[in-house]
């Protein structure tokens, strides 16, 4: 049964992340921070071939956000860095069955850390 405004997949994620933690010589991070509520988001990514073979991530924030980076983990993970790009706020919604609208922002947070992520990547590869 849902626990307030959360559905049981964002309390399943938020009581049991998945992927959290850094990956040591990541081949990328993303960080980005939310004026709205002071949730900061990191996210490390393994990188072979263009393909996400490991993802982790570290947040610090509310039970929202913490489902957002964990279920965008297990999105992306065996994923192209071009498939992994098309990822949006909405899919990280709708994977989650859903956020209340005051909670929407997180899902963006996750889709910006990605992309960031991604970013930084090409950057240090010089693409």
């Amino acid at each position: 049964m849902p626990q307030g405004p959360y559905s049981d997949i964002v309390m399943d994620h938020f009581t049991n992340p998945r992927n959290m933690g850094e990956i040591e010589d990541a081949d990328a991070i993303g960080e980005v921070g939310s004026p709205v509520c002071g949730d900061v988001m990191k996210l490390y990514l393994k990188i072979e071939d263009e393909r996400i073979v490991d993802v982790k991530f570290k947040t610090f924030g509310c039970g929202a956000a913490i489902a957002s980076s964990s279920i965008t983990t297990e999105l992306v993970k065996g994923k192209t860095l071009d498939e992994a790009l098309q990822l949006s706020s909405e899919t990280v919604i709708e994977a989650l069955g859903g956020l209340p609208p005051a909670k929407q922002h997180c899902s963006v947070l996750s889709e910006d850390a990605l992309k960031v992520a991604i970013e930084d990547y090409r950057k240090r590869r010089g693409q």
